[in-house]
């Protein structure tokens, strides 16, 4: 062999490992995944008096938050009906609320906060839980928070929408929903779920429907009771989106939804939950109803207490203005919430209560917003 085949065939050995290592790196990139872990504290207890709210604070040590939850222990005796859920929103420190000016409020968010409340009945047996739901991912490294506001409602038994939409080009993760002030006894959000700003979703009114995919905003129902003047009553939705140098592609959300009549009888309450594909594309939701689709990771969720058919005719209230929501959190398919620490939970679960008294016409509305992370070679 001569020196210049021998340098061809030397040449050769070595550019095969290379060769090898090149067709190896889209690997790398195909095994991409994404993490979700709740985070949840010790229940903080009450509020013991009227017309008053607590706080109750939870925190991403790993991720950032993509949604959160709450859920009330309210006790056994007729006082539970006036223990309501005040919020579920984004907080910057886990202290403080988003509750400026509108738009883009806070980046890169770790914190999630819950409020309950207490109507004319309160106890020291009521609690108020939080829920935050942490998401690692590297195709996710930054979030940004959207808010938007509306006035009131002050009129009795009357309602208010408002809905936050994502900028364009970026991904909704999840949401929440904020009533204030606690001093007015009957207000509180009984609504707080995915939708699109587009005409077919009137613009926010319309709840996003099981099955569609990647809605771009969240929106929030505050509803009232009883008479009340206008104490500066406001209402907030919050929606949580990738940040604007974030690459969604590869990347699909989808909706899981369910309704359920009821409760319609005063002093009682019910759930309903719903959950993300299965690993085989089964939809987990307690029909045991079948689907095909992706493996997907539950990111966020939402409730409603309504008047049923959200996502075909819109929002519009429940049967009686005392009817709330005492939660709305990750949970298992029978409804339990999760515990803090777990990994990767599948189901969302809405608790829905009538109050003091009857309340027809009225359905309980739980969604799951799943993420796809689409696994295709060379793509990424």
């Amino acid at each position: 062999m001569n020196k210049k085949a021998l340098r061809r065939s030397v040449l050769g050995k070595v550019l095969i490992p290379g060769a090898l290592l090149a067709l190896a790196v889209p690997e790398i990139a195909y095994a991409d995944v994404a993490g979700v872990t709740v985070t949840t504290p010790e229940p903080t207890m009450g509020p013991a008096t009227t017309f008053t709210g607590v706080s109750s604070r939870a925190d991403c040590a790993d991720g950032l938050v993509s949604g959160g939850g709450v859920n009330q222990t309210i006790g056994t005796d007729t006082r539970r009906n006036g223990n309501h859920v005040l919020g579920m929103a984004p907080s910057p420190d886990g202290l403080n609320e988003y509750d400026g000016s509108t738009g883009v409020v806070g980046t890169d968010v770790r914190h999630w906060l819950a409020f309950g409340g207490s109507g004319g009945n309160a106890s020291p047996a009521f609690s108020t839980t939080s829920y935050a739901m942490c998401l690692s991912t590297p195709r996710i490294r930054h979030t940004q928070i959207i808010m938007n506001r509306i006035d009131g409602p002050t009129e009795p038994q009357s309602a208010k929408i408002v809905t936050a939409t994502c900028p364009t080009g970026t991904m909704l993760l999840g949401g929440g929903a904020r009533s204030t002030p606690a001093s007015v006894g009957s207000l509180k959000p009984i609504a707080s779920f995915p939708s699109f700003n587009d005409a077919a979703h009137d613009f926010g009114r319309k709840a996003a429907a099981d099955g569609e995919t990647n809605p771009d905003s969240w929106t929030a129902v505050g509803g009232i009771g009883g008479g009340h003047g206008n104490n500066n009553n406001t209402t907030y939705a919050y929606a949580i989106c990738s940040g604007d140098r974030v690459n969604a592609s590869g990347m699909t959300t989808r909706v899981h939804f369910r309704e359920v009549a009821g409760p319609t009888q005063g002093g009682t309450g019910q759930t309903a939950t719903v959950g993300c594909a299965d690993d085989h594309g089964q939809d987990r939701d307690r029909r045991g109803r079948g689907a095909k689709g992706d493996r997907e990771i539950l990111i966020s969720g939402g409730a409603a207490a309504s008047g049923g058919n959200v996502t075909t005719t819109g929002f519009t209230k429940a049967g009686s203005g005392g009817t709330h929501l005492n939660g709305s959190f990750p949970s298992d398919s029978d409804g339990n919430p999760v515990g803090d620490g777990t990994t990767r939970p599948a189901y969302w679960t809405a608790a829905i209560h009538a109050g003091g008294s009857a309340s027809p016409n009225t359905y309980s509305d739980v969604w799951a917003l799943c993420l796809t992370m689409h696994h295709e070679r060379g793509t990424w």
